[in-house]
């Protein structure tokens, strides 16, 4: 593997790395370092042939370094089996002036705009495949493209009950009564969490592994309390350059989260139907 990691690399970019190194993460491919002669470190993703996607990862890493000015690496080369981009120091220890910074970050890529929910193409979230049809209403975008799609093909792999998706079906028959429309469809990161974020000195060094496709900011403000990622320091900020209307953190976020939740389930399996079931009994499904 590291010979013909080399040699791809070295033909990709003309340089022939001095070490490579396995990094933790990559929900769609091994992760590496790689140190080169320059003294320069980049970052190597490699997938399996017949089922890479890197080539949507990059697509996605150039639409947020080309559309916003969020912090993401520079991808020096692409195809669906190797993506190789520049190396961001840091970690995802966020301390109160890190996610103040983050805060700052998400509220002017929540800024950036388009006239119709979804993206100019299909995406992912880790290695599953993320569905963004232009949409004008976002209520029906968030229940077609998010929920009905994640849930029915988590029942058809068999890891979430029918029962469940009966349920989920049934609450969103009433989505606009706990949830509304937006201004207009913000870009979004669409996979925050913590390990998709690096910090430095408290400062956010980048953000990597997209999802990404115009929406409801409320739903990547939610996924980011869902494993604890963001908290006060990051919303104390937010809220100073970007209204949250009430009742967000009392009911909405959980409804969002139901997306990601679904998503786990699909990637990590049935301990997350829980979750799920405990959301929809809250409300009285």
């Amino acid at each position: 593997m590291s010979d013909s990691l080399q040699d791809r690399i070295e033909q990709s970019i003309g340089l022939r790395p001095e070490r490579i190194s396995p990094l933790h993460g990559g929900d769609i491919g091994e992760v590496y370092r790689v140190d080169l002669p320059d003294r320069d470190s980049i970052v190597a993703k490699v997938a399996s042939r017949g089922s890479g996607t890197l080539d949507i990862e990059a697509m996605m890493l150039r639409y947020l370094a080309e559309n916003s000015d969020l912090p993401v690496p520079e991808v020096l080369h692409s195809e669906a089996t190797l993506l190789l981009m520049t190396f961001i120091e840091g970690n995802s220890t966020l301390d109160d002036k890190a996610q103040a910074h983050a805060a700052e970050l998400l509220a002017a890529l929540h800024e950036v705009q388009a006239d119709r929910f979804g993206f100019q193409q299909d995406t992912l979230i880790g290695s599953l495949s993320q569905p963004n049809p232009w949409t004008p209403s976002w209520l029906v975008f968030f229940r077609d493209h998010r929920l009905f799609y994640m849930a029915r093909e988590a029942v058809r792999e068999g890891s979430l009950p029918s029962s469940i998706l009966a349920r989920l079906e049934r609450f969103c028959a009433q989505l606009d009564k706990w949830l509304y429309e937006p201004e207009y469809p913000s870009l979004l990161h669409g996979d925050m969490w913590t390990t998709n974020i690096l910090a430095s000195n408290g400062r956010i060094t980048g953000f990597i592994d997209p999802a990404v496709y115009y929406g409801h900011p409320e739903i990547e403000l939610a996924f980011s309390t869902l494993f604890g990622t963001f908290g006060k320091s990051f919303f104390r900020r937010y809220r100073e350059l970007r209204l949250i209307p009430p009742g967000f953190m009392e009911l909405r976020r959980d409804l969002y989260n139901l997306y990601p939740l679904l998503v786990h389930v699909r990637l990590f399996g049935g301990t997350y139907v829980g979750s799920v079931d405990r959301i929809l009994r809250g409300i009285g499904f």
